[in-house]
């Protein structure tokens, strides 16, 4: 592997390394440092169609910082510490995001072959099934992560700070009125595992099994019966519409029948097995459904009295759905709630930057999609899909911090796809 490819294979296929050293999600910060040191030196710099869009995105982000003081109505809370990092670790996200597209865009065919950078997709699609396993059988492993003992009190201890470095396998919660696991692992939470896998999942198929040789197509016919279990254990309703969208948009693209049947012979087995009884359960139990629809609610109204601009993190609303009380008390335990732009990248982006900046958002998946369309090899059709899924996640998952990696990642390798059937002579394809 040539030594400009190691920012991205360091990335994905050393993903657990980070996840244990406490960085995880954050990694994507860490390693744009030597992908901006290759571009620097790769100058003049190749830019996608639509990049301006995210620029603006990132722009309007930067001056949101001018009213993170402000509280909008209905809100409470000060200036504090974790209002500021917060802010300043999605503005480093979405920089280093930024950083990702054009170096992935700038590398070389010959360099980084599309096919090796599915693969590296791939193996984190292993690395998830194999987290998940863990947070279904082992929900309450857990250890210290070395970044956690290196950060001073005040900033490790911060909630948000704190989801981010400390390694878990799985949460525990009482969403069908018993404990029951939910997996996280690698990630920082179970809605970016959800989110997460439905994507890898995408990739893994194509670079697997699509181009893949006997034993690659072995190990998709082992894995994806395995990645079943944490699936429907991560109770995710999110998740499993997206597989359904995903069965949807392949039949549409591809071959109907073939499709169908497969989805109907899954979906028989699913429901035959044990699994198919927490399906059910789950269905039966919609337990997020009114925190939800407060804190959404509570977000457009916020995100209206500052639609340009936003304001520039998350804030805490009074009360909750069924009480005006503020936070968890010994005598109201089910008073807290999720803060304002928890509850999808819609969401936050509203809260954070407003209108213009949700605008924005929607606007770069939306061209990505439209400019893209017309790509219809495995890599095209693929990354297309991931562009819907966004969308769709946008209303029920937080980007931040692992998912708009793997978006961007995506919409690179359309990019590049793009790049290469218009230069088919001097593109070079390597099966590998």
């Amino acid at each position: 592997m040539k030594p400009a490819v190691w920012p991205i294979a360091a990335l994905l296929a050393g993903y657990p390394i980070w996840w244990a050293l406490g960085l995880g999600g954050l990694s994507i910060i860490v390693v744009a440092v030597p992908m901006a040191v290759v571009l620097w030196r790769r100058r003049p710099i190749k830019v996608p169609m639509g990049m301006g869009l995210w620029f603006l995105l990132l722009a309007g982000y930067a001056i949101s910082a001018v009213t993170l003081a402000a509280n909008p109505p209905g809100t409470y809370g000060d200036l504090s510490t974790g209002r500021i990092l917060g802010y300043l670790m999605r503005l480093a996200i979405y920089v280093a995001l930024a950083i990702t597209v054009l170096y992935l865009g700038n590398l070389t065919l010959d360099e980084l072959p599309q096919l090796t950078l599915v693969r590296l997709l791939g193996v984190l699609f292993i690395t998830t099934v194999a987290g998940g396993l863990l947070g279904v059988f082992a929900p309450g492993f857990q250890f210290t992560a070395p970044v956690e003992l290196l950060l001073p009190d005040w900033i490790g201890g911060n909630s948000f700070v704190k989801n981010l470095i400390h390694p878990t396998a799985g949460q525990v919660q009482h969403v069908l009125g018993h404990a029951s696991p939910r997996p996280e692992a690698p990630f920082e939470w179970a809605n970016a595992w959800g989110s997460n896998i439905s994507v890898l999942l995408i990739w893994f198929v194509v670079g697997w099994w699509t181009y893949g040789g006997r034993w690659r197509r072995v190990a998709v016919a082992v894995l994806l019966p395995l990645a079943a279990i944490p699936i429907v254990y991560s109770l995710n309703r999110g998740l499993w519409i997206g597989l359904a969208l995903s069965a949807a948009y392949l039949a549409f693209r591809w071959r109907p029948l073939v499709v169908g049947v497969a989805a109907a012979l899954a979906g028989g087995a699913l429901l035959l097995s044990p699994l198919g009884a927490i399906v059910g359960q789950r269905l039966d139990n919609p337990h997020s459904n009114d925190i939800r629809a407060f804190t959404m609610a509570s977000t457009v109204r916020a995100a209206a009295t500052s639609p340009v601009i936003g304001y520039g993190n998350t804030r805490n609303a009074y009360g909750n759905y069924s009480t005006i009380t503020t936070g968890k008390t010994a005598w109201c335990p089910t008073c807290g709630h999720p803060p304002l732009g928890s509850d999808g990248q819609l969401w936050l982006t509203l809260i954070t930057q407003g209108l213009a900046g949700a605008a924005l958002y929607i606007a770069f998946f939306l061209g990505a999609i439209r400019r893209y369309w017309s790509d219809k090899s495995p890599i095209g059709q693929a990354g297309t899909l991931v562009m819907f899924l966004v969308l769709f996640y946008m209303f029920v998952y937080d980007g931040l911090v692992s998912a708009l990696s793997l978006y961007l990642i995506s919409f690179a390798l359309l990019w590049r796809n793009a790049a290469q059937r218009q230069a088919p002579r001097s593109a070079r394809w390597a099966h590998e």
